[in-house]
């Protein structure tokens, strides 16, 4: 007995679809109207080997949204009658404007294959269609057809036949992803589907999205199984809905409809060439320059360079007003409290510690709003478009870059964002990869350090810093690649969605919801950070000290006031600044004994024998320490260590200075901080995304990348400074 199988053809009106039915049924076919409409339905029988095929001919349409009978009738059939395969249809000579209804046909789940027809037109208009590639990105088979010619026709139902026998094996149908933005709209909508446990048609993720493009259908067959759960599917959409309102001041089906054509533009750029006529628009006029293989990576480069000397340079005034806040709440504080352990603790601790990482607010607020501006504009994406090549090296693809960039803002959403990637090894390479770039926190850190030793050319130093960050992660990835991911590399599409105005309060909103996770970390982690810091830097409170600095100062103001008291009126001045200042010194080298003496100090000199070779102090390298918690406890634990307590950043500059660390020192802490173990959050990410036994290997592989390339950047400036 022959094996029955159903075939349904879907595609756009005058694309062939016909033609090629006809070709396969023959005279092997009826017409009627489906059931409960007025459409036309053809249905046809043919016998290939020994298969029984059934051929629906489905609605011609451009797209499966619920807006004519044609549409809801095509989708119906798909989802309801679940056909062995669809047939899509496709106009080789017009890929593009195909390519909307076939993303369309791929999000209902089933089985699907590609059918090129026309391609004698396409070969006649210059056109030339990487079939091997579009299969690879799309995960399907493609075929060429000629419909008028009858050519093609065993091969389509051949490889209809096959890939019919792989899903059967397990095979399951490559979603197609969108952005960020869209996608966590998507998944939250899809997880309250699950929760709820509503059994409807269709994938769930599918679902998800019609429920989300407000599908009246879609949203009628829910309500019509009375679940008690379909207000909280409802809610979880409309929050959605108004977020992307708000975003982009549009509704999320034009959003979404953006997004599919700059998966198509990706797919289109990836596999045509030779295109004898292109639709001329700004964005590919623009794209001529920014996707260039020649000349996009050098003004990418320049972007990002202009984003860093934005975020130093503009932010150096609000910094300082910041910073003028944070020392008239300390002194108002030291004047109104009485002597206690509470009152150094308010001080020197929480405001001391919070205010030496709050004023780097805004220069994270510009790095958030320049990244804003790219993920806005359209220009992120071709940012990864353009790395794809570089991303090859280390055996990834250009897709990887998005979650990589996302890292200069935080590491935690970064590692998050690689869920878009298929392919598991892509996934956990691009994990590992992602804390080398150089997330906002670590920017205070180089801030102080580089504007320290490096002062006009501090943002070209930051922007090295990040760019190494790029160059190590790329080249890790090569070497993981080599050693622990060894396979094929997952073929991918780059969406490159049109390029947008961006709206300014688009720009704000992303920027605020990034900032609101630097200001949490404020009055968590980094205020549980500096709390801990000074607990272990005061106590124990008896210490011994090398020499009786209570006697030596009352010794200096006796010898000063003697000075003082026969001296001219002239000279009284000029010895009341010197009384001063060796007070001040007296008082600073106390402070620094005690700080080495306390629990924090025993902890640093511990440290010291593996901070040393790199040239990093024992001050320092308890900084780096504590910067497991947040990497803007660095800064604070700092000025702790340092005896600047709450004094701003210009007492800070001193003290490094004075303390003997050189600017070769200062470059060998930064490339540290740049590259060493991801914060405590981070790591708690990657044990979720992938597992405790990735969490643990990056703990460790990240501090060796770090301290051997810290090593190499001190020894080298040792060795070119002697020489």
């Amino acid at each position: 007995m022959n094996k029955k199988i159903t075939l349904a053809l879907a595609g756009n009106p005058n694309c062939g679809k016909t033609t090629i039915f006809n070709n396969l049924t023959g005279a092997r076919q009826k017409v009627g109207n489906w059931p409960g409409v007025t459409v036309e339905k053809k249905e046809g029988k043919l016998k290939f080997k020994d298969y029984d095929l059934t051929i629906v001919d489905l609605p011609g349409t451009y797209s499966l949204t619920p807006f004519s009978i044609e549409e809801i009738t095509a989708r119906d059939f798909v989802i309801n009658e679940r056909p062995d395969m669809v047939v899509n249809i496709i106009d080789a000579s017009n890929l593009e404007r195909s390519l909307f209804l076939a993303i369309q046909i791929l999000e209902l789940g089933r089985p699907v294959i590609f059918v090129l027809n026309m391609a004698d037109v396409a070969e006649a208009k210059g056109i030339q269609i990487n079939e091997k590639k579009l299969s690879q990105l799309m995960g399907l088979p493609v075929v060429f057809t000629i419909g008028n010619k009858n050519k093609g026709m065993d091969h389509l139902i051949e490889t209809a036949i096959d890939e019919i026998k792989r899903f059967n094996k397990g095979k399951e149908s490559r979603p197609i992803r969108y952005s960020h933005t869209i996608e966590t709209c998507i998944s939250s909508v899809e997880n309250q589907l699950v929760e709820s446990g509503v059994n409807m048609e269709g994938l769930s993720r599918w679902n998800a999205i019609k429920i989300l493009e407000d599908d009246k259908v879609i949203k009628a067959k829910l309500q019509s199984m009375s679940s008690s759960s379909e207000e909280k599917i409802f809610q979880a959409a409309r929050e959605c809905r108004k977020r992307i309102q708000d975003l982009f001041e549009d509704d999320f089906e034009m959003v979404l409809t953006d997004d599919r054509y700059g998966v198509i533009a990706g797919i289109v750029k990836e596999t045509v060439t030779n295109l004898a006529s292109k639709r001329i628009d700004m964005s590919r006029n623009i794209d001529l320059v920014l996707t260039d293989r020649l000349f996009g990576i050098p003004v990418f480069i320049f972007f990002i360079w202009v984003m860093f000397q934005l975020t130093f340079s503009l932010g150096a005034y609000p910094m300082g007003w910041i910073e003028s806040a944070v020392s008239f709440l300390s002194l108002n504080l030291e004047k109104n409290l009485p002597p206690s352990m509470l009152k150094d603790l308010l001080i020197n601790g929480v405001t001391a510690g919070i205010g030496s990482v709050i004023v780097f607010l805004p220069n994270i607020l510009i790095l958030f709003f320049c990244i804003a501006l790219f993920e806005d504009t359209g220009y992120m994406a071709r940012a990864a478009f353009l790395m794809d090549r570089v991303m090859h090296t280390a055996g990834l693809h250009g897709k990887s870059f998005i979650p990589m960039l996302m890292g200069f803002g935080c590491n935690v959403p970064a590692i998050m964002a690689t869920r878009t990637l298929e392919s598991k090894k892509d996934r956990i390479l691009t994990i590992l990869m992602t804390p080398f770039m150089s997330c906002s926190a670590r920017l205070p850190v180089y801030i102080v350090l580089a504007g320290s030793f490096f002062s006009d050319k501090a943002g070209t130093v930051i922007f090295g810093l990040y760019f190494s960050g790029i160059i190590i992660a790329i080249l890790s990835g090569r070497l993981l690649r080599s050693v622990l991911f060894k396979g094929e590399e997952a073929p991918f599409i780059m969406e490159l969605p049109p390029y947008r105005i961006p709206m300014f309060k688009s720009l704000m909103i992303h920027m605020w919801d990034r900032g609101k996770m630097f200001l949490k970390k404020m009055g968590g982690v980094i205020l549980v950070g500096s709390i801990i810091i000074w607990v272990l830097s005061n106590f124990p409170k008896q210490i011994s000290y090398s020499e009786d600095y209570d006697t030596k100062i009352r010794s200096v103001k006796s010898e000063y006031a003697e000075k003082i008291s026969s001296a001219g009126t002239q000279e009284v001045g000029s010895l009341t600044l010197q009384l001063s200042l060796i007070l001040t010194e007296i008082n600073h080298k106390q402070e620094q004994e005690r700080i080495a003496k306390s629990y924090i100090g025993r902890m640093g000199k511990a440290l010291e024998p593996f901070f040393l070779p790199i040239g990093i102090g024992w001050q320092p390298s308890v900084a780096l320490v504590s910067g497991f918690v947040a990497k803007e406890v660095v800064v604070s634990t700092l000025g702790v260590l340092y005896g600047v307590g709450n004094q701003g950043g210009e007492a800070l500059e001193k003290a490094l200075k004075k303390s003997g660390m050189t600017a070769l020192s200062a470059l060998s802490i930064m490339v540290f901080v740049l590259l060493y173990v991801p914060c405590f959050a981070t790591v708690i990410t990657i044990y979720r995304e992938a597992s405790a036994i990735w969490a643990g290997f990056n703990l460790i592989y990240t501090t060796m990348v770090a301290w051997s390339m810290s090593f190499l950047v001190y020894r080298a400036g040792m060795m070119l400074g002697s020489g």
